[in-house]
């Protein structure tokens, strides 16, 4: 067994702050927790844990006595914690609450959404007060040397500023590229980031609207901070990692970047990896080195949960629900199925027919290369890996009774009694299956049913990420549920990821 790539320290980083300690605090969406980082030494340790109370952490910010405000983005709630620890609610049945602010002992967030609303909350007791409206997709914000909030209008390029005791919002900046946080330095100075894939950062002037930009080449940050010394900090909710910006745009990664989960992985003709990893999909070097193909902010169609390669094009499955092929060469992309509900596993034969699995409705479904679905299985239990054989016979991993099954007529069943079986490939005669209960790849032979261990696993899922779908309805903001894909390669090894893992394995015969 090879590993492909390095994990990263951060499993992705969203809203980071400097508290009073001088440590820098990272909010971590898909993993659910919130770390400290040592900007010195690059040390990274875990100060809230994934399986704690706060399910979706985005943003945070500190008040003048140490208390840490987060946004608990899906949930809808802003909660405290003390230097001491302690988290309580301050606030819930937001939507999409993501901006947080503080002035003082006063607190401020803005919600993600079309048409949302910029509150002030009080953390002592009292309904929150809204102070603007409208927002098209607010997000990390900031108070001003002029005592103002100004926050980002993400999806119509624009940056505004409002009052903190309410009035009429005012239009800081126009045709700013993709902007995602506000942020003021040391100085004053007033820069916006871009969520974009090249990683813009423009500096704006307020009083006159004027703009001048530097490229890092980060795709999807997030957010950005100063330390004492004024030195810029930057957080990418893409690739994770923190990185230390220059005055003109060089870099020096404080904490190194690296794959959110992956959740899904295949290998074209070719050999070459791809991994699908929710807001990027990633193509692995012999280096070792994870590099973007697309984002979801640039030419991906939306949030990538999983993927299996088809010729020379990328079908991906996306937490919308939709099948899409998708061009790497060129970025274009086509939708060619929707509505079947949160995917896990993907297969393809060669003829086209692209099988997939939705694990919330029961169903195994079938595309072929007119975009024709049929319904393989129905009333399954909880379908999440599927592979196909040469024989175009269709065999399903069903982790909640356990089995494997191969479809039909009537579904046969291939092998029984596993402790979760997800991801499933098929490679020569033999059917293997991630037996992540267990922590480990079994073979089995589907002609008769014999299986035995292949090899002793460290998988897994993000810590505290449970299902995130309900009734089938999938949601693009929410964490992936639990899936550890398995993929045959051509040269005949198998290809291993699991979003408590952070990495590509290799497993050779």
């Amino acid at each position: 067994m090879t590993r492909l790539n390095e994990p990263s320290p951060l499993r992705g980083a969203n809203g980071i702050a400097f508290g009073p300690d001088g440590l820098l605090y990272v909010a971590q969406f898909l993993h659910g927790g919130i770390s400290a980082v040592d900007t010195v030494s690059g040390a990274v340790e875990t100060v809230v844990s994934p399986s704690g109370p706060i399910r979706t952490p985005d943003d945070l910010a500190f008040d003048a006595h140490g208390d840490m405000y987060v946004t608990d983005m899906v949930p809808g709630r802003v909660w405290r914690r003390t230097p001491r620890g302690a988290c309580t609610v301050v606030a819930e049945d937001l939507r999409n609450p993501n901006g947080i602010a503080c002035l003082g002992d006063r607190l401020f967030v803005s919600e993600m959404r079309a048409g949302g609303e910029l509150f002030e909350l009080f953390p002592h007791g009292g309904s929150p007060v809204p102070l603007a409206e409208g927002l098209n997709h607010g997000n990390a914000m900031q108070c001003g040397p002029d005592g103002w909030l100004y926050y980002p209008h993400m999806m119509t390029n624009q940056v505004w500023r409002i009052s903190p005791d309410g009035g009429e919002p005012e239009v800081v900046a126009e045709d700013v590229d993709l902007p995602v946080a506000v942020r003021f330095d040391r100085a004053g100075q007033l820069l916006v980031l871009s969520c974009g894939p090249a990683g813009v950062v423009t500096r704006v002037d307020p009083a006159t609207g004027r703009t001048s930009s530097f490229t890092t080449g980060i795709p999807g940050l997030d957010n950005a901070a100063f330390d004492e010394d004024n030195r810029m900090f930057v957080s990418s909710f893409v690739r994770g990692g923190i990185t230390g910006i220059g005055t003109d745009g060089p870099s020096r990664a404080t904490v190194p970047s690296g794959l959110n989960g992956p959740f899904g992985v295949t290998a074209d003709r070719w050999g070459k990896v791809y991994a699908a990893d929710h807001f990027s999909l990633e193509t692995l070097t012999d280096s070792g080195e994870a590099v973007p193909v697309g984002v979801v902010t640039g030419d991906l169609p939306s949030v990538v949960r999983n993927v299996v390669a088809t010729g020379d094009v990328l079908q991906l499955v996306t937490a919308t629900g939709e099948l899409h092929a998708y061009d790497p060469g060129d970025g274009s992309s086509r939708r060619r199925v929707s509505g079947f509900g949160a995917p896990a596993g993907v297969a393809a034969d060669s003829r086209g027919r692209v099988v997939l699995a939705a694990p919330e409705s029961g169903r195994v479904l079938s595309v072929d290369e007119a975009d024709a679905v049929t319904e393989l299985a129905t009333g399954l239990k909880q379908p999440v890996g599927v592979a196909l054989d040469d024989n175009g016979n269709c065999y399903v991993s069903d982790e909640r009774t356990g089995r494997v099954l191969r479809l039909g007529d009537e579904p046969v069943v291939v092998a029984d009694g596993l402790g979760t079986p997800q991801g499933i490939a098929i490679s020569g005669d033999e059917l293997f299956v991630l037996e992540v209960e267990h922590g480990r790849l079994v073979r089995c032979c589907p002609a008769t049913g014999t299986s035995r261990t292949a090899h002793e696993l460290s998988v897994g899922s993000l810590s505290g990420a449970g299902s995130a779908e309900s009734n089938g309805r999938p949601d693009a903001s929410d964490r992936p549920r639990p899936f550890a894909a398995l993929a045959a390669a051509p040269d005949g090894s198998l290809l291993l990821t699991a979003n408590g893992v952070g990495s590509v394995l290799r497993l050779r015969p």
